[in-house]
């Protein structure tokens, strides 16, 4: 079976989407063991993860987005040449003309935030979701959702039918699982972390609550906050100019990492008294289970997928509350017990996510679709 994968946010600077795509496509590529698997728009392979920049040579990264803007063009009918050399074609959300007369076309569902909360966005950013939604979502075969939240939210708003949507959960990489002390040791060293630390990883963006959190440490008991540093990571999205003075020239006790490149990721984590994750909305929440998988014991909003993926093994709190959100750090900075417990019980329910079980599940819903 031939199988054309849209690789296009691998072009570009990213962060949650980007994650997904490398590794759901690194999977694919090992398990397809029967199976041609081809990239669009690149072509050939692809490099290491590097949030920052292309995975791909600067000559290919220009080439590919030449190729995705022509190829976005209304009623071009450049795709569907392209499509001739798959029997599926799966469209990530920067393709917004994909083709659908010479191949079977799939497509992947991971939030509904554009729809939900488009005040959480830059307005391009919707209107460009909103158009992969009717040119994409709503003209496929099938499509895969990350959770079953947000296939919850597809059937709601884009009135999908239920029996087109397969959920298939992400993975989380193996160096979360395996990373030990000494990995935490010597990441904490290179970013000059002398102190227990509570962490938060994300995109800094308007729906993750970053200045709810900030608010929320700056209003824990005294005792707790002299001992404990709050560690931010992720790179300043399209926060307002208040979120980004706040953490370019933080209050005392917080500290402010910015990028942190993968390979440094698992350390930083692993090294965390508790990972704290008070995001608005999530389609998935990767950083979340990637704490867990590493044992780090979890804080994390009731709402959208978190608390479908963490279920009774995180403490959810509401992500409106900042009084919430200080009262589960105190308590996780002052039992230890506690932490023992959530992060035994968070590294036993991560391990079921898995990229080998996530490329198996995809295989299958490519194989079965194409039988349809």
């Amino acid at each position: 079976m031939r199988i054309m994968l849209d690789a296009t946010s691998l072009l570009g600077p990213s962060a949650g989407v980007k994650t997904y795509m490398y590794y759901w496509i690194r999977s694919i590529e090992r398990s397809a063991d029967r199976d041609a698997i081809s990239l669009f728009p690149f072509f050939g392979g692809i490099g290491d993860l590097d949030h920052e920049n292309s995975s791909v040579g600067r000559m290919r990264t220009t080439l590919a987005y030449l190729a995705v803007h022509f190829s976005n063009i209304k009623w071009n009918p450049v795709l569907e040449a392209v499509g001739c050399a798959a029997d599926v074609f799966h469209a990530s959300q920067h393709l917004r003309n994909p083709p659908h007369l010479t191949t079977r076309l799939t497509a992947t569902i991971y939030d509904m935030t554009c729809w939900l909360m488009p005040e959480t966005h830059v307005p391009a950013n919707v209107a460009a979701t909103l158009q992969y939604g009717e040119r994409v979502l709503r003209r496929a075969a099938a499509c895969i959702a990350i959770s079953e939240h947000s296939k919850k939210d597809a059937i709601e708003i884009l009135k999908l039918p239920a029996d087109r949507i397969d959920v298939i959960y992400p993975g989380v990489a193996e160096e979360f699982f395996t990373v030990g002390r000494p990995e935490a040791q010597a990441a904490a060293k290179r970013h000059g972390l002398d102190k227990p630390y509570f962490l938060y990883v994300g995109m800094i963006e308007p729906r993750k609550n970053v200045d709810r959190l900030l608010d929320a440490y700056r209003s824990i008991c005294e005792p707790v906050r002299n001992e404990h540093e709050l560690v931010v990571v992720g790179p300043l999205g399209w926060c307002s100019d208040a979120t980004k003075d706040r953490l370019r020239s933080p209050e005392p006790g917080i500290r402010y990492l910015g990028y942190v490149s993968e390979d440094d990721l698992p350390g930083l984590t692993a090294g965390a008294t508790a990972f704290v994750f008070p995001s608005l909305y999530e389609g998935f929440g990767l950083p979340l289970l990637q704490a867990m998988a590493c044992g780090v014991p979890a804080i994390a909003s009731r709402g959208s997928s978190l608390g479908e993926l963490a279920g009774q093994d995180a403490m959810l709190v509401d992500p409106g509350s900042t009084d919430e959100i200080a009262a589960a750090i105190e308590r996780l900075a002052l039992s230890p017990s506690l932490r023992e417990d959530l992060g035994r019980r968070g590294r036993l329910r991560a391990a079921s996510f898995r990229w080998e079980r996530t490329a198996r599940q995809s295989l299958a819903f490519f194989h079965k679709l194409a039988s349809c």
